[in-house]
């Protein structure tokens, strides 16, 4: 997690087109659960869902990685009250 938040924090994954800065900004405020798995939403209307964003940033960081479809924005409610990931990043 040390690598990917380095990353994060010098903007490397921006330039990734499309999903780039969707990507970077939702990692950003992704979210710890009490079993210390990550949990985020973004927004991705590829089909699979996030098949370019794990085959270029997600896949190399995270294992077992699971998709639910949640409506836009009901994601970060009810993550919200969790600790994030990458607390100083999550300020930005």
């Amino acid at each position: 997690m040390d690598e990917l938040r380095d990353k994060l924090a010098r903007n490397e994954f921006v330039p990734l087109q499309p999903f780039g800065r969707a990507l970077s900004a939702s990692l950003r405020r992704a979210r710890r659960l009490p079993n210390g798995r990550a949990t985020w939403e973004e927004v991705d209307h590829c089909q699979p869902p996030l098949a370019e964003e794990r085959a270029a940033v997600l896949d190399h960081y995270f294992e077992e990685l699971t998709v639910e479809p949640v409506v836009e924005g009901t994601g970060w409610e009810l993550i919200e009250p969790l600790p994030a990931m990458f607390p100083k990043l999550a300020e930005r």
